[in-house]
């Protein structure tokens, strides 16, 4: 393994944006075009799919810490492959059962296998980008969490036409990401670049500012992932059209690929913070659209304002972390993890109970735009 050279970094950019479109875009978030199949043939409630969900995102949290530990060390491309085929196996697992308690099982480890590809890609490609002086390409790497999800309602919207089923979806889904697998395999032919030893942090500064971030960014993880686990449900609540749903999730990966590129553009000129809150505000906008406007406009805007929103972010309140505590920005990002972990897991199941209690999709999307408009605000005050 070729550990001391400088590859080429527009080819690792390209192979970083599949990864993270199989394991994100499709390992994590194809759940959401196939789960109103899925609810209506298996007659899941609300609740049972929003604990699948959580299962999803626990797992996604254990692995994100699991995979942080220096365990890996020399092993980081192998360790990312073999997460990636895991990632392609469970996939297809899930159009093999039917059983609710196998679901559980299977996506929790799915979230495991998605944290490794996350985490692993990312040490491998963004040492490259940054030997080689091209940070900029990591626009194009997070970009693939879009593309995946726009390569999903592709898929969905085929089967439909075709009569497949969801099990159908899940094995596609299998196939795809197996595709994905086979290009990392091709385009990272090497680990990260071989650097100083990572010393000791320091303890984490006593900073209010930081404290209000990871508070806002665990906020924001509870109210963007209930609009992002049932918006194509909330779609066939409404009776849009089978292919709607899939027109409306392809819309959302669509806004979602240039996103951290153009908000890149925005933090220049209005600081972290106030992009952060920013992107918050048009989100719970977008949230508020998907079940308020009705038609096909609401859910059309809501998809796109999420698509336009999560992924960046995401990406913007790490970049935050790290700028409060320079001197432990580790430390800074893994309770960030821990934060916006825990508001993915509780998200899906207060929504799940919730419109099973109230009959629809209404009062959870309520309540996930209050809460990001409560993110919004503390992380603008953060600033101030």
């Amino acid at each position: 393994m070729k550990i001391g050279s400088v590859a080429n970094p527009l080819r690792f950019a390209v192979a970083g944006m599949i990864a993270m479109a199989v394991a994100m875009g499709i390992g994590r978030f194809v759940y959401t075009p196939l789960l109103p199949a899925m609810m209506d043939q298996l007659r899941l409630s609300a609740s049972q799919a929003g604990l699948i969900a959580a299962a999803n995102f626990l797992g996604y949290l254990i692995g994100a810490v699991v995979a942080s530990g220096g365990w890996a060390q020399g092993r980081e491309r192998a360790t990312m492959l073999w997460a990636l085929a895991a990632n392609a196996a469970l996939a297809a697992a899930m159009g093999t059962t039917e059983h609710l308690a196998v679901f559980l099982l299977i996506r929790f480890l799915a979230g495991i296998a998605s944290a490794f590809v996350l985490i692993f890609v990312i040490t491998i490609v963004f040492g490259h980008l940054a030997v080689a002086g091209r940070n900029s390409l990591q626009s194009l790497h997070f970009a693939g969490v879009g593309l995946g999800i726009a390569l999903a309602a592709v898929m969905t919207a085929s089967l439909e036409w075709a009569g497949g089923s969801w099990h159908d979806g899940w094995l596609g889904a299998g196939l795809l990401s197996a595709a994905g697998l086979v290009a990392a395999w091709i385009l990272i032919d090497r680990g990260p670049l071989s650097g100083a030893s990572v010393g000791r942090e320091s303890t984490l500064p006593r900073s209010p500012a930081l404290a209000k971030i990871i508070l806002a960014y665990g906020l924001f993880g509870f109210g963007y992932v209930i609009t992002a686990t049932f918006i194509v449900a909330i779609v066939r609540q409404g009776d849009g059209g089978r292919l709607f749903e899939s027109q409306v999730w392809l819309v959302t990966g669509l806004a979602a690929i240039p996103s951290v590129y153009l908000w890149n553009h925005v933090v220049v000129r209005l600081g972290l913070t106030r992009t952060f809150a920013l992107t918050c505000l048009l989100e719970a906008v977008g949230v508020l659209a998907s079940v308020g406007l009705g038609s096909f406009l609401g859910p059309l805007l809501g998809g796109a304002l999420l698509g336009a929103t999560f992924v960046s972010i995401t990406a913007i309140g790490l970049q935050l972390a790290r700028s409060l505590a320079p001197t432990a920005p580790r430390r800074a990002v893994a309770l960030m993890t821990a934060a916006f972990g825990t508001g993915q897991i509780l998200g899906p199941i207060a929504a799940g109970y919730m419109a099973d209690h109230t009959g629809s999709f209404v009062a959870p999307s309520i309540i996930a735009a209050a809460t990001l408009l409560l993110s919004a605000t503390i992380a603008y005050d953060s600033g101030r």
